[in-house]
């Protein structure tokens, strides 16, 4: 090669480059090379770097205005979320159901009565007198030695308002032990629930209603006993009666015998014992009647049955004879004056009066000197022919009930297995203003319209006065609520129209509002909030109104156009005129204040077509296309441009590498030497 065509070898393999960036190589390093010189060679990366940062200039201008969107996208996001803050407590504050509708309920007697209203109830006092609390049912049943001990055979029938179910008890049914009992009866599903109680004594089975009031409530029967001996079920020692009956009957008649509590069965034996009952019967001293027999005319003959709790009575006339009377007397049957067992009848020649095997306890008496007195069958009153005793065994103690002749039938209501009910279910009986109330539940609904009453305990002889007044707290958070996110919603605004300054690293200063100072919406947002202030309000009756406009809420406007609220000034008119406080918000037909307020607010938060919206929208497309310019130019010129400066940097450099050795071929050929 010759000296000349390596000179324009070299030169023409840059030429390519130095038109589009600044060269990394000059003509005087080829010279210090070609004298001798080391060849200092080409920062291949450097220089690309430098010639792309040239031919991103434009797309840097781009990238500023991104961030100058984006900065706004910032700013007016946080504007529109405060200013649809603040249109929220508008809305609330305009709402019927809203905080100026709460109410509080103040009960003079806390300890007896407390409620709730709803929001928009009236506002007034109402005078509450509690009679009885609602309750539920619930009855226990006889001791046992435990949960899992063989109950005696016999059966129980649970009655509730949806029917009746019976259960057999004792070794093989259903009932065989407590813990059975309990799972069939909670299996049936009778509105009820039974559960075992243990204690030191023993287990009992315990079945309460699951609801209250009367329609709640249950009875629990089982089969009297019938037969010639009756032995109680074992209580153990030290245990005592309950206040509870027993009904014996016999062939004497049938009595009653009252339990008190704290009764012992020993106590109770000695009752049973010295128990009679009144005679069956009663005999006409006259005995040689026939039905025919005529009666004394104007005579009386008078029979009471206190079963039936009524009289009979029989006046005769002339025509009347003794069948007559029995015939009367069966027709007072019939009619339910006197009890069904009872009859007259003419026996041996005498007239009877008889009440059966079952004892009621009449009396008979008559003025007919025909029939004469009338004496009772036996002696005033005759024993129940029963013997009972106390006894005692490992298990406790129990009562024994035997006829005295030791085969004579009898009849008990306890039976093997029994009962004893605890508490009737009831209906909670409460007075609201003069106007009786039963319920079901101790939560009553209705009685006040909008109220609920909670009923805690009964005290008949006392009125409770229950006040439901506007709830202030409520109303003074939400008028607070406004205040704190209207300041928030100015505070943003304003700062878009303050002057920041800012020092660059060369000590430069310069000044700048915020993004959106120049923003239209944001200039009209705030003169529109600044006149919503001044909305004065129309009386709702009359002429005049204790709040006219804010400052009669204690709520003042600053110089920089913010709010504060003077709490003294706004709990006095919530406490003394919360019916103008509502209507300088909501109007007289939803067009207060808060109405103003939130119109002048709208036309900017619409999420359909508010300013907020179109003004982010316009914002987000200038941004998409701004960013599409700059990914086009990175991808369509930047990356190409790349390729193609790197390629000519990379081959110029090789050049430079290879000009020592080009330089010493050249001067051989020219026959030049170091020293020449």
């Amino acid at each position: 090669m010759s000296s000349v065509s390596s000179v324009n070898s070299l030169l023409s393999s840059t030429a390519s480059t130095t038109s589009n960036v600044n060269s990394a190589v000059s003509l005087s390093q080829m010279l210090a090379s070609e004298a001798g010189v080391s060849t200092p060679g080409i920062d291949v990366t450097s220089a690309v770097a430098a010639a792309i940062y040239a031919d991103r200039a434009s797309e840097r201008g781009w990238q500023a205005d991104v961030t100058t969107l984006s900065t706004q996208t910032t700013a007016l996001t946080a504007i529109q979320t405060a200013a649809e803050s603040l249109a929220s407590d508008m809305q609330s504050l305009n709402s019927l159901a809203g905080p100026l509708a709460s109410r509080t309920v103040t009960s003079s007697n806390s300890n007896y009565l407390s409620a709730t209203a709803s929001t928009g109830t009236t506002t007034g006092v109402h005078t509450v007198v509690i009679g009885n609390l609602a309750s539920t049912g619930s009855w226990y049943s006889d001791e046992t030695s435990g949960p899992t001990a063989t109950l005696p055979t016999s059966s129980m029938t649970i009655t509730t308002a949806s029917g009746a179910k019976t259960i057999a008890t004792g070794s093989g049914n259903t009932g065989d032990t407590l813990a059975d009992l309990a799972s069939a009866i909670n299996g049936d599903k009778l509105g009820v629930t039974a559960t075992v109680v243990s204690d030191t004594t023993g287990s009992r089975l315990a079945i309460i209603s699951n609801s209250s009031g009367s329609a709640a409530d249950f009875t629990i029967t089982s089969p009297n006993y019938t037969g010639a001996s009756w032995t109680s079920p074992d209580m153990a020692s030290g245990v005592t009666l309950g206040a509870n009956s027993v009904t014996l009957t016999s062939s004497a008649g049938t009595a009653t015998i009252a339990t008190t509590s704290g009764e012992t069965y020993a106590q109770l034996a000695t009752a049973i014992n010295n128990t009679t009952v009144a005679p069956t019967s009663y005999s006409s001293a006259a005995s040689s009647l026939t039905s025919t027999t005529p009666l004394t005319a104007g005579s009386v003959t008078t029979i009471k049955d206190p079963a039936t709790g009524s009289t009979f009575t029989f006046t005769a006339t002339a025509t009347n004879t003794v069948g007559d009377l029995n015939n009367a007397i069966a027709a007072a049957v019939t009619a339910g004056t006197l009890s069904s067992t009872v009859a007259g009848t003419i026996s041996g020649g005498q007239e009877v009066i008889s009440q059966g095997a079952t004892n009621t306890g009449i009396t008979v008496s008559t003025n007919d000197a025909v029939l004469g007195a009338m004496t009772a069958a036996t002696e005033t009153s005759v024993p129940l022919g029963l013997t009972a005793t106390a006894g005692s065994d490992s298990n406790g103690t129990h009562l024994k009930v035997a006829s005295s002749d030791g085969a004579s039938s009898f009849s008990i209501n306890e039976p093997a297995f029994g009962f004893t009910q605890a508490v009737a279910a009831q209906n909670a009986s409460v007075t609201v203003d003069g106007v009786p109330i039963q319920s079901a539940t101790n939560t009553v609904t209705g009685a006040i319209p909008g109220v609920t009453l909670s009923l805690l305990g009964a005290d008949p002889g006392s009125q409770i006065d229950l006040t439901v007044a506007s709830n202030a707290s409520a109303i003074s958070t939400a008028i607070n609520q406004f205040v704190t996110d209207y300041n928030t919603t100015l505070n943003l605004v304003n700062t878009q129209f303050k002057d920041t300054s800012t020092t660059s690293a060369a000590g430069v200063t310069t000044t700048a509002q915020g993004a959106l100072a120049s923003d239209p919406i944001i200039v009209s947002l705030q003169s529109a909030m600044e006149e919503a202030l001044g909305f004065t309000a129309t009386p709702a009756t009359g002429t005049t109104t204790t709040v006219n406009s804010l400052a009669d809420l204690g709520i003042t406007v600053a110089d920089d156009g913010t709010l504060a609220v003077d709490s003294t000034t706004l709990d006095n008119a919530l406490t003394n005129n919360p019916t103008d406080v509502q209507n300088f918000f909501e109007g007289a037909a939803l067009n207060g204040f808060a109405n103003n307020m939130y119109t002048a607010l709208n036309s900017y938060t619409s999420p359909a077509d508010g300013a907020f919206k179109v003004d982010l929208s316009g914002i987000s497309s200038s941004s998409a296309a701004l960013t599409s310019q700059i990914n086009a130019f990175e991808t369509g010129y930047i990356a190409s441009q790349q390729i193609l400066l790197t390629a000519d940097f990379s081959k110029a450099e090789e050049a430079l590498q290879s000009l020592p050795e080009q330089t010493q071929q050249l001067n051989a050929e020219l026959g030049f030497t170091n020293k020449s």
